[in-house]
């Protein structure tokens, strides 16, 4: 067994089992191309079906040295929710866990073949809606975040949810931009922001997965979604916290639990597959 099937190996098992990984499963990689290759053998044991993906942002100055400014991870279709029918998610709780204010964009059809670069007009018109939502961030291993985006890539991104909340309305206008976005842990309130000082924005966001994901031989589908990026930032949470993201007046909210072993691969009551 090599590195990249040795780490891969882990977090699945890690996952699968909703414990704790105390240190990084192998060598860590040392550029994209190493991260993705773990992600995909991972994505490949895991075997389940991937409803969409997750963006986040690679900080200065290492987004120069890697030569990107997002990163990738996929979003399993049995670890999408909807918050009209869930109120809780659960997380590894010996692990790392963090809620985030986030715009999820929903896919209406796929890029052109072989297309690439997309400018922000041409990625817009993939979009055929916009919602409110939280992305539950959560790994085995403690340490992903403060290891760097490479080791992030490596497990899923730190991807282990979607929430889905209501849907933005006259989202083509793209007015939402600029709304505020408040994000609170047990009501008190932990970041503030708007989607207009996340680099190019959710629509940015899709535009990077097309080229991301090409260059990995997959593609955007129709029907999946885009979780565009933490909006107010990256907050920690524990279980038998609540987590809570008000966009302009709509809110969007969820406890935090310890995720049981069949809960790690998204199998819990209430689960949902998100708005249609």
């Amino acid at each position: 067994m090599d590195n990249e099937d040795r780490i891969a190996q882990a977090f699945v098992a890690a996952r699968r089992g909703a414990y704790g990984v105390s240190e990084y499963p192998g060598a860590r990689p040392e550029t994209l191309d190493r991260a993705y290759a773990i992600q995909d053998r991972a994505i490949a044991i895991d075997g389940r079906s991937i409803a969409g993906w997750k963006v986040g942002r690679i900080p200065a100055p290492l987004d120069g040295v890697l030569g990107t400014n997002r990163l990738a991870g996929p979003i399993f279709a049995d670890q999408v929710y909807s918050a009209a029918d869930t109120a809780t998610l659960p997380v590894i709780a010996d692990g790392f866990a963090a809620g985030e204010a986030e715009f999820c964009v929903r896919i209406g059809r796929a890029p052109p073949s072989g297309r690439i670069r997309l400018t922000l007009d041409e990625a817009l018109e993939l979009v055929d809606a916009v919602h409110i939502g939280v992305e539950i961030a959560s790994s085995p291993y403690a340490h992903i975040n403060r290891d760097g985006p490479l080791v992030t890539i490596s497990d899923y991104g730190n991807n282990f949810g979607l929430l889905i909340g209501d849907p933005v309305p006259d989202w083509q206008s793209l007015d939402f931009l600029d709304w505020p976005v408040v994000s609170r842990i047990d009501g008190v309130v932990v970041g503030q922001a708007s989607a207009r000082a996340m680099l190019d924005g959710p629509i940015g966001a899709v535009a990077f997965l097309v080229d991301c994901l090409s260059a990995r031989g997959l593609s955007l589908a129709p029907g999946q979604w885009v979780s565009s990026g933490a909006v107010t930032g990256v907050h920690v949470v524990r279980p038998g916290q609540r987590f809570e993201a008000d966009f302009g007046e709509m809110r969007v909210s969820c406890a935090i639990d310890a995720a049981m072993p069949a809960q790690a691969m998204g199998v819990e009551a209430g689960h949902g597959t998100g708005p249609g």
